[in-house]
C-alpha cells in the first residue's frame, strides 16, 4: 500500500483539535509495508514524508486494511484505537491527539487538545462531551492521557476535561514546592480559563490530594467530589522522614539519565511495562516526563510532600470537607491500601464509597464498575446542584458490581 491512504488523513487535519506549541512528527507506520512521518505544527500538517532515522515524537502502528477503514471512517481512528487495532507509543497525547485532529468531527462533543492560559503558567488540557462539566486530575507521573477511558465513557452525559497537572506532560514545568496548595492554586487557575464558577471534580492518587485541597480552598466551586485512590497524609510511622527533610528535590535538575539506562530500569520494575499494552504506554508517558530536568524535580517534589505530609493538619480539614464526595478504593491497591477507607469513614462519615476488585488505576483496571460508579454518583448530584437543595447525602459503602 502507498502513502495515498495517509495523506487522506492529513489532508483533513484540523489544527484547532489540536493545540501545539512546536513542530511534532507522527510516525504512521503500516505494519509490513513501510512508514511515513506526518511534520505537524500549531498551522496544521507541514508535508508527509518517508520515516527518517530520528525517533519520532509520538508513532501509530496498524495493519494497511485498518488505516484504510480510518482513512474511510471519519471516526474511525479513535474505535481502532480503543479496539486495539491501532498502537500508539512515545507520547499518548500527541498520537491520540493527531486521530482527533483527523476524524472529521467539528462539533461540540468532539474529542480536542487545548492550551489553558492562566496566571499561573500554560497547562494542557483534552476535553470531550457536552454537559455537566467534569474535570479530571491524574496520579503522580501520569498525563491527562490516563483517563482516555473514563472520557470515553462519560463524554454522553458530561463536557468532560482532563488536565495535565503543572510539573506533568505538557504543562509548564515551574520550580516550585508541588504541595496541594500549590497544584491545587493551579487548578484553580484552570477552571477560570474554562470559565467554570461551579464543577465537578474528580482526582486519582495525587490527583485525589489536590482535588481535596481545591475543594478544602474553594468549595463553593465544586459541585460533587469524586477522589479515586486518593493519595491521603500517612498514619503510620514514617521511617525515611527525616532522610527525605534533607534530600531536596532539587537535585532532580542535575540528576544525569541517560535514556538507554533509565528506560529498562523502569520498564522491568512496572508489570507490563516492557510490553505493548497500557502499563507500557503509562511507562512512555511518565518517562516523556522523568527524561526532562524539571519533570523530575516536579515528580521527586510532589513524591516528597505525598511521604512528608502532617496528618493532623490534613486529617482535621478532611473532617470540615464540604462538598458531597465519593472515594474508590481497590481492595488490591499496593499504593494507597484499603485500609485507609475506615480512617475517611471516622473522619467524613457524610462520604460514600465504592470498593472495586483491582489495584490502584480503578480507570483502567476495573473500568466498567468504576464507571459506573461515578456516572451514578454525579447523575445523583447534578439535578440536585443545579436546583440547588441542601446537601449532604448519607455515606456508606458499596461492594463492587460485575
Amino acid at each position: 500500500m502507498s502513502a495515498d491512504v495517509l495523506q487522506v488523513l492529513v489532508d483533513r487535519f484540523d489544527p484547532s483539535a489540536l493545540e501545539l506549541d512546536r513542530p511534532a512528527r507522527v510516525r504512521l507506520s503500516l505494519e509490513g509495508d513501510g512508514a511515513w512521518d506526518a511534520l505537524i505544527g500549531p498551522d496544521g500538517v507541514r508535508r508527509l514524508e518517508p520515516a527518517g532515522v530520528a525517533r519520532p515524537d509520538a508513532l501509530l502502528r496498524a495493519d494497511a486494511d485498518t488505516w484504510q477503514r480510518i482513512a474511510t471512517d471519519l471516526r474511525g481512528g479513535m474505535a481502532a484505537f480503543r479496539a486495539r487495532r491501532l498502537r500508539i507509543r512515545h507520547n499518548l497525547s500527541l498520537g491520540v491527539g493527531f486521530l482527533a485532529a483527523t476524524s472529521g468531527n467539528t462539533g461540540a462533543e468532539r474529542l480536542r487538545f487545548r492550551r489553558l492560559h492562566t496566571r499561573r503558567g500554560t497547562l494542557s488540557a483534552l476535553e470531550a462531551g457536552v454537559g455537566p462539566p467534569l474535570v479530571l486530575l491524574h496520579g503522580l507521573g501520569g498525563t491527562k492521557a490516563s483517563f482516555l477511558p473514563t472520557v470515553a465513557a462519560l463524554g454522553a452525559r458530561h463536557r468532560m476535561v482532563a488536565v495535565d497537572l503543572p510539573g506533568f506532560g505538557d504543562s509548564d514545568k515551574p520550580l516550585g514546592p508541588y504541595d496541594p496548595r500549590f497544584l491545587a492554586r493551579w487548578v484553580a487557575g484552570a477552571l477560570d480559563a474554562l470559565e467554570l464558577d461551579s464543577t465537578h471534580l474528580l482526582g486519582h492518587s495525587l490527583g485525589g490530594r489536590v482535588a481535596l485541597e481545591v475543594a478544602f480552598e474553594q468549595p463553593a466551586r465544586i459541585d460533587a467530589l469524586v477522589l479515586m485512590t486518593p493519595s491521603l497524609a500517612w498514619l503510620r510511622e514514617r521511617p525515611w522522614m527525616s532522610w527525605l527533610r534533607v534530600l531536596r528535590p532539587e537535585l532532580g535538575l542535575v540528576q544525569p539519565t541517560p535514556r538507554p539506562l533509565v528506560e529498562p530500569v523502569v520498564r522491568r520494575l512496572i508489570p507490563g511495562g516492557d510490553g505493548d499494552g497500557w502499563a507500557a504506554v503509562g511507562v512512555d508517558e511518565f518517562l516523556r516526563g522523568y527524561l526532562t530536568a524539571r519533570g523530575r524535580h516536579a515528580f521527586y517534589a510532589a513524591a516528597r510532600n505525598i511521604y512528608l505530609e502532617d496528618p493532623d493538619t490534613f486529617w482535621n480539614q478532611l473532617r470540615a470537607l464540604a462538598p458531597d464526595s465519593l472515594f474508590i478504593w481497590g481492595r488490591h491497591d499496593p499504593m494507597v491500601p484499603i485500609g485507609f477507607m475506615r480512617h475517611v469513614e471516622t473522619a467524613l462519615p457524610s462520604a460514600r464509597h465504592v470498593e472495586l476488585e483491582c489495584g490502584h488505576i480503578p480507570q483502567l483496571e476495573a473500568p466498567a464498575q468504576a464507571h459506573r460508579a461515578i456516572a451514578e454518583f454525579l447523575e445523583e448530584h447534578t439535578p440536585r446542584d443545579r436546583a440547588g437543595p441542601d446537601r449532604g447525602a448519607g455515606g456508606g459503602r458499596v461492594a463492587a458490581r460485575s
